[in-house]
């Protein structure tokens, strides 16, 4: 399992930048300007960052952006829909921010694919890639692996390493893990730990949250740190007159600790108690909302994908209480935080260069339903249509793209798939769609594996 970086302690940090990991290489990934196209996709470029909020489990398509109110009872279920700024488009009755600011967002009704198990879903959410499972495999197969495809943050990693100390991609504030079964798509997969984005375990809603990591030890002062990296960089000169011994792989490693070390713009980026009370107040007192807020910070440090989850794994699996559970807490904390944060991303400018993106790794079952042994109904898995919400760079927002059928169960227009999220990703970050991942094998694999949805960004009807 990957460790969270929460839990590293500086002695530890300060250890990789003496120690390193010997044994690794470096990737032979393609240039992001490596390609041969003259014409670019629409959209091409247009972001500095990327932040997912991710809605683990599944959030219910009809009972958040798609209501269908004129369906029966036991498809319809308890909630009302409200009005927008999009005429004649509704959303859930307990989304009445996000209600008013749908000018700011494209609302896509018609994302779909066939995993209808978590973990599964989960993989492809992430990578845009079905999950590898053994021939006669199980369950068990299905949880994170080496042989995974590297998540966005890993495979941006790969394509357009950093040198600057800054991580590719930071992931909080949980890891996705339930019992023995870990979710895949979290980490780089068979790219190799060195290309993992960093993973915060930790709650910035805590007033003991702290990035330990990211911090001298006492008595270490910063002439003494830079004698230490004196030192070490004349032993590496020594170990590269020696046969046989590779040290450049080694150096990236040192190179990257001492880099987090001295990133002043990260170090201050986790330092949330420097925001004031309104501002912490406005996304919510709550682990979500101040995840998100955190989540703004790293954008504003330069971090290229951020990845916050809202909740723990099956958050959203509400095949119990769905209604209750959205109605007293999930939507109300997802309304006030991506409202705060859509606010503080237009006013600084930086969402004309941030693409947000909000989904679940699939939506849930048109039939109301109740579980053997309960009595509170819910929705199970169902990812043959779901939806989601879009932001920035370039993006047009007050539109809805894709219809679904009269029980929001199947798409009667055009839909998009997790592999066309991932192009759209890529793209919007400036990676030519020639751009191609190598595996242990020496295989190639191509990065960007669907269609750009350049609806999003045209206006166009779909």
């Amino acid at each position: 399992m990957l460790q969270p970086v929460y839990r590293l302690d500086r002695r530890g940090l300060l250890r990789a930048a003496t120690v390193g990991v010997v044994g690794a290489t470096l990737p032979k990934g393609l240039a992001a300007t490596g390609g041969t196209l003259t014409d670019k996709p629409v959209g091409f470029g247009k972001a500095k960052s990327v932040l997912i909020v991710l809605l683990s489990g599944g959030p219910s398509q009809l009972d958040t952006l798609d209501p269908k109110p004129d369906a029966p009872a036991e498809v319809r279920g308890e909630f009302s829909p409200i009005s927008t700024t999009i005429p004649g488009v509704q959303v859930c009755e307990h989304l009445p921010k996000l209600a008013q600011q749908t000018d700011r967002w494209a609302i896509v009704r018609t994302l779909a694919h066939r995993e209808h198990n978590h973990l599964l879903a989960t993989h492809v959410a992430l990578t845009g890639r079905p999950t590898p499972i053994p021939r006669g495999g199980s369950d068990l197969d299905r949880v994170e692996s080496r042989n995974d495809f590297p998540n966005y943050a890993s495979a941006l990693d790969y394509v357009r390493p950093r040198r600057d100390g800054m991580p590719s991609g930071v992931s909080l504030p949980n890891y996705l893990i339930e019992g023995p079964l870990t979710w895949p798509g979290q980490h780089a997969g068979f790219l190799g730990t060195k290309h993992d984005p960093w993973q915060i375990n930790g709650d910035p809603n805590d007033n003991e949250f702290r990035m330990q990591a990211l911090t001298m030890r006492d008595g270490v002062s910063s002439g003494r740190f830079q004698s230490r990296r004196q030192l070490l960089d004349e032993l590496n000169a020594g170990h590269s007159r020696l046969p046989g011994i590779e040290t450049d792989s080694l150096r990236d490693q040192q190179s990257l600790a001492f880099g987090l070390l001295t990133s002043g713009k990260l170090t201050e980026a986790f330092e949330i108690e420097r925001e004031s009370d309104v501002t912490r107040d406005r996304y919510g007192r709550n682990k979500f909302g101040q995840s998100l807020l955190l989540s703004k910070r790293l954008v504003e440090a330069g971090v290229p994908v951020v990845q916050a989850t809202m909740g723990i794994v099956q958050t959203w699996d509400t095949h119990v209480d769905n209604w209750g559970k959205l109605k007293n807490t999930l939507l109300p904390q997802l309304d006030q935080g991506l409202a705060a944060l859509t606010d503080d991303l237009t006013s600084t400018g930086l969402l004309d260069e941030t693409l947000l993106i909000v989904m679940g790794e699939f939506g849930r079952t048109p039939k109301v339903s109740t579980l053997p042994g309960q009595t509170i109904p819910g929705r199970d898995h169902w990812a043959h249509a779901y939806s989601g919400l879009f932001a920035g760079a370039g993006i047009l927002g007050g539109q809805v793209l894709g219809q679904t059928d009269a029980q929001a169960a199947y798409p009667v227009s055009n839909a998009w798939s997790p592999a066309d999220i991932c192009s759209t990703i890529f793209n919007a970050l400036g990676i030519d769609s020639s751009a191609t991942l190598t595996d242990p094998l020496n295989r190639p694999h191509h990065l960007l594996n669907g269609n750009v949805i350049s609806n999003l960004y045209t206006g166009a009807t779909a």
